[in-house]
């Protein structure tokens, strides 16, 4: 018997829509760029592409309360400047370059004189500008995530540097020296973001935990079979490191994630090998040092709402609570205990209980392979159930699929009127058990223990094991062979395992 595979993804919890959208509305880049957008008017002129003209820069980097005659006032503007016009939030119309060709070709209209103005464009608010008071809030997200998808392509170019070495000797870039292939660029840094959701993922799905650089390097370079890693690796990872340093102070101010740099004190201190080890003497501070970082909560939206259009089946807590039992009970068979708890618990609330409880048994039934695991989920959804859960519970006492799982409820709740199973139900119900754990977790340490206990307790198990009526029978005994503590045990266990082969058709 082999379990489903279990998905890529586990289940992210996100926050409400209300509450990203005004996260995304504090995110500095994006802030910037609404305030330039109401600034944006009349009085604006562009250039060829949509840029402000130097001194309109300027004035927007005044507008946004920076240094204008400052290095930084005027890149920050024109970044917010960017997102604003890619996002729809400014609508910009270019100069006629052709009306400004013929003018060099002696065709020159009122006002193209020699000496005359060069021609400018023009721009305004955008339509979707009125969405960020009066929209939605998915309204506001999705101007967000346009930004986003902005922020990302800019994050994925070289940066200056690496283009003024590539400059040839006429002035222009020489792609082949420069080595950039913009499509692997951004697979590179979509790459990047998913290894950053699972990685930051918690088994609850809140993603609290920061991620040191050097280890999120390591997960894009380091092949996973792969012992001690080489020189050549080593030094990879340290480039890999250095480039998500610079791209991550980028994405920094849309809001997707927080980031500690790279120490510049230490980049200058620290050779490959030791940036890969970036663990110094262990310390959390030590760590820190070679970077830090974590997907907000506005980002893990960001990072999921990417994968679904890429096709990536990323679940998030909660988007089962108007799903039927089959599809709960299948879809969390595979999520993190604490995972399936949290889906559970939101598709209970607001239901009727006692018509939910029937509903999680009837589909808790079943002979295929994810059977008992779904069993497994719905004895854990019906834990906490109250009194008036009893008599859904009940009315399944003699089946012979639920009626074990209805008499542990009913025992852990000091019901003294429960009818004892019969001999064939003890035997399914440990099974099924085993089954279940075996597909959840694989072949863990406390298997052996639980596989102890439920065999001590009965004389002769292996010979009536063997017997029973569950298509997990054989399967679970071969992994009893295995992994039962005790060697005469196990020993009986794979004799019994092979009567149960050899009796299936």
């Amino acid at each position: 018997m082999s379990a489903e595979p279990h998905p890529t993804l586990p289940p992210v919890r996100l926050h409400s829509d209300a509450e990203l959208a005004r996260d995304a509305l504090v995110t500095p880049l994006f802030a910037h760029a609404v305030r330039l957008a109401r600034w944006a008017g009349p009085h604006t002129r562009v250039e060829v592409g949509g840029e402000l003209t130097t001194e309109q820069l300027a004035e927007a980097a005044a507008v946004l309360g920076l240094d204008p005659e400052g290095e930084e006032g005027p890149v920050l503007a024109s970044q917010a400047w960017r997102v604003a016009v890619d996002t729809g939030l400014v609508d910009v119309t270019e100069p006629d370059e052709d009306a400004g060709a013929g003018a060099a070709d002696g065709e020159a209209g009122e006002g193209d004189a020699a000496g005359a103005e060069p021609r400018y464009g023009t721009a305004a608010p955008g339509e979707d500008l009125a969405l960020i008071a009066g929209g939605a809030p998915g309204d506001v997200l999705d101007l967000w995530l346009a930004a986003l998808d902005a922020v990302l392509a800019d994050a994925a170019v070289p940066d200056l540097d690496d283009l003024v070495d590539a400059l040839d000797a006429g002035g222009e870039i020489d792609f082949d020296r420069l080595d950039w292939n913009p499509q692997r660029e951004a697979d590179f840094l979509d790459g990047v973001l998913a290894n950053l959701y699972l990685l930051t993922t918690a088994e609850a799905g809140s993603g609290d935990s920061p991620v040191p650089l050097p280890v999120l390097a390591a997960s894009m370079v380091v092949p996973d079979d792969m012992g001690d890693p080489t020189d050549a690796v080593l030094e990879q990872v340290s480039d890999a490191m250095m480039r998500l340093d610079d791209q991550f102070r980028q994405l920094e101010p849309i809001g997707l994630v927080e980031f500690r740099p790279v120490d510049e004190a230490l980049m200058a201190e620290a050779d490959d090998e030791e940036l890969l080890a970036g663990q110094g003497d262990g310390t959390e501070e030590d760590v820190a040092r070679y970077g830090m970082v974590r997907l907000t909560a506005l980002g893990l939206y960001g990072v999921r709402a990417r994968m679904l259009e890429a096709g990536v089946d990323a679940p998030a807590i909660g988007e089962l609570a108007d799903k039927g039992a089959d599809a709960l009970l299948d879809a969390v068979s595979f999520y993190p205990e604490g995972a399936a708890q949290a889906e559970i618990e939101q598709w209970l609330s607001g239901r009727d209980l006692p018509t939910a409880v029937a509903e999680l048994l009837a589909a808790a039934r079943g002979d295929d392979e994810g059977a008992p695991l779904r069993r497994l989920r719905c004895q854990q959804a019906l834990a906490p159930a109250g009194p008036t859960a009893e008599p859904a519970v009940r009315a399944v006492l003699d089946d012979p699929e639920l009626g074990g799982l209805a008499r542990v409820w009913l025992a852990e709740r000091g019901a003294t009127d429960v009818p004892a199973p019969d001999g064939a139900m003890v035997f399914w119900l440990t099974v099924d058990t085993i089954a279940a754990q075996l597909a959840a977790d694989g072949e863990t340490d406390e298997l052996p223990l639980l596989m102890r206990t439920l065999t001590e307790h009965h004389a002769g198990f292996f010979e009536q094991a063997w017997r029973v009526e569950h298509p997990a029978t054989a399967y679970v005994l071969e992994a009893m062979g295995r992994l039962h503590p005790d060697k005469k045990a196990a020993k009986e266990a794979r004799k019994a395992a092979f009567k149960a082969r050899s009796r299936q058709p």
